[in-house]
């Protein structure tokens, strides 16, 4: 592939140390019959494993240069497909509808993990595996416990949907170029059905975001402004959950976010 110098604007950051690689394979369990997705191939570090061991390979890159490039390498394997576009522009639920259980390989850019990690949640019924490397920070927040200032929105509402395991640290000098921060590798295993029940996922979503919004006040005021329900109503919902509302968001479990949000949903059990 191209030695072409990485784009800042595309954030990016090739993977260029072969332990890091081998690990990142192994940890994606690639099996011969497997439909595998890479999101951001780069310059192909990882491709060329993912090509050699799966059944079938779509990449997905944003840089023009880079996306014709592995049109050309990969021009005379009909199990590899190369879509030149944006993932965050590119409509997942088609690109991945001619099979189930798919499996996700990834070294994000920083400045679209969160988004895109959202539109992987939102294909979940189609995925079998990702192995995702994110910002150690993004990494952090993902597997956080509740009561610390890393639990947040992302932790809620991918820990709904999926189990969730850091599986390494990598520095950054496995990077050209090196970028200023670690990178954490990632395991999502989709789970067959939300990990409670929560009523109505949009509102869940708001209740979620809604809790996190303003992290210094308490979560009657965070809710307040979510505007929900009335404040009469509120006060009642948070009673009958059993909630204090002078907690904050951060200190809330999964269980009672989904308690609230089967209660705004209209949905309670």
């Amino acid at each position: 592939m191209s030695n072409r110098r990485p784009l800042k604007s595309l954030g990016q950051n090739f993977l260029v140390d072969g332990n890091i690689i081998d690990k990142i394979i192994h940890s994606a369990d690639i099996k011969p019959e497997d439909c595998v997705l890479e999101i951001g191939p780069g310059r192909g570090a990882l491709t060329g494993y993912l090509a050699r061991k799966a059944g079938r390979l779509v990449l997905v890159e944003y840089d023009h240069a880079l996306a014709a490039g592995l049109k050309k390498l990969y021009a005379g394997d009909p199990r590899v497909t190369v879509v030149d576009a944006d993932i965050l522009a590119v409509d997942l639920a088609d690109l991945l509808k001619d099979a189930q259980g798919w499996k996700v390989v990834a070294n994000l850019p920083y400045n679209i993990s969160t988004a895109v990690l959202f539109r992987l949640l939102d294909v979940r019924d189609r995925l079998a595996r990702m192995v995702l490397m994110l910002q150690k920070e993004v990494g952090d927040r993902l597997v956080a416990a509740p009561n610390c200032a890393d639990y947040g929105v992302t932790t809620v509402l991918l820990g709904l949907w999926f189990d969730m395991r850091r599986e390494f640290i990598v520095p950054p000098g496995c990077f050209h170029p090196s970028p200023k921060v670690d990178s954490a590798v990632l395991s999502f295993v989709p789970l067959p059905a939300p990990r409670v029940q929560v009523g109505d996922e949009a509102v869940f979503r708001r209740v979620v975001k809604g809790a996190f919004a303003m992290r210094r006040k308490t979560l009657i005021n965070c809710l307040k402004a979510a505007e929900l329900t009335s404040n009469t109503g509120l006060r009642g919902i948070l009673a009958d959950c059993g909630i204090d509302g002078q907690r904050r968001g951060e200190t809330l479990s999964l269980d009672e976010f989904a308690a609230l949000s089967r209660h705004f949903s209209g949905a309670a059990t």
